[in-house]
């Protein structure tokens, strides 16, 4: 007898190599997944505009670096001193808006030069609850602890509205990079401050949306992260402490899901190398000058070599090297 509903997992035609251009945004679930991609060597940038929650502003944060145009002047708030835009996360601020705004083109920049040459965007909305000006009646991406009489009272996104705003992304990014294709998924991140009913609406809203874009649309395609959590990982002991977010075990047993989604047979024999060359540099021994700990630096450096001519292990070369008695 099975007592858990495992997801079943077929290799999706979508392939993620080494040397295939990324950009992940969204939700903190989506700094986990690219957190995890870099330290294994993936060509990602994750959340360059900061943790973005609500679909409609990941979409207007990529719209601006599509046609490079900046955000209006009057998304720029100060509160206590320190100013911040309605459609960034507070990582960017500063304590005059000159240099915030400055901070927010040399990001849509960035972004903007990645675009044209990018394979996969990746989109990991959170939430479909989201606030308003109340002057404008304009979705902001973070309320920033403003005074809540800024704001309309919060609504939820229609489903339709969420489709509708992609559709136009969509045509936008494609006259850009003809042959980028999307990954959706909805962070399994518990949003239980808006109450547990509201949650599940808002998931229901995000995984309907991009449920109705992947069918629409050959180039886009959703992997389910959101499932894997709420039912094949269906116990409080995979959350942390707070009970909403899952844990490292959790988060790495997903991401093995995803490696086995949409990674092939050469990338997973890399990845298999460079988790035990992880470990080793990550070794302190006791006596580091003896012949044995020698002879495995040594060991270690010649299959980072041989790993150099698959992507630049450069840096993790230098640190054995240094490590190694004659050589210092």
């Amino acid at each position: 007898m099975e007592f858990r509903t495992a997801i079943s997992i077929n290799p999706s035609a979508f392939e993620i190599s080494l040397r295939t251009p990324l950009l992940s945004v969204g939700s903190c679930f989506s700094n986990c997944m690219g957190a995890r991609l870099k330290e294994n060597k993936f060509d990602v940038i994750t959340n360059p505009f900061g943790t973005i929650f609500n679909p409609l502003s990941i979409f207007r944060l990529i719209d601006y670096s599509i046609t490079g145009n900046l955000p209006p002047s009057n998304t720029y708030v100060e509160n206590e001193g320190i100013w911040k835009n309605l459609d960034f996360h507070s990582d960017f601020s500063a304590s005059d808006k000159q240099t915030l705004e400055a901070n927010i083109a040399a990001t849509i920049r960035m972004v903007k030069e990645r675009l044209p040459t990018l394979s996969y965007l990746l989109i990991t909305p959170g939430t479909a609850l989201v606030y308003e000006t109340k002057t404008e009646n304009r979705l902001v991406a973070n309320c920033h602890k403003l005074p809540a009489s800024f704001f309309n009272h919060k609504r939820m996104l229609e489903v339709d509205e969420i489709m509708n705003a992609f559709e136009q992304l969509k045509q936008k990014l494609e006259i850009l990079n003809p042959n980028i294709r999307y990954i959706f998924t909805v962070s399994p991140v518990r949003h239980v401050k808006d109450t547990l009913e509201l949650n599940s609406w808002s998931k229901s809203t995000l995984l309907l949306a991009v449920k109705k874009m992947s069918i629409a649309y050959e180039n886009v395609e959703y992997f389910p992260s959101y499932e894997i959590m709420m039912d094949d990982l269906r116990d409080y002991r995979f959350y942390t402490s707070d009970m909403l977010h899952p844990t490292t075990i959790a988060e790495d047993y997903i991401w093995n899901k995803f490696a086995k989604w949409y990674f092939r047979e050469e990338t997973i024999d890399f990845l298999n190398q460079w988790s035990k060359i992880k470990e080793a540099i990550a070794h302190r021994p006791f006596h580091p000058d003896s012949p044995a700990y020698q002879t495995f630096l040594k060991k270690t450096i010649s299959k980072l070599d041989a790993l150099n001519k698959i992507t630049d292990v450069g840096n993790e070369m230098e640190i054995l090297k240094t490590r190694l008695k004659d050589e210092q």
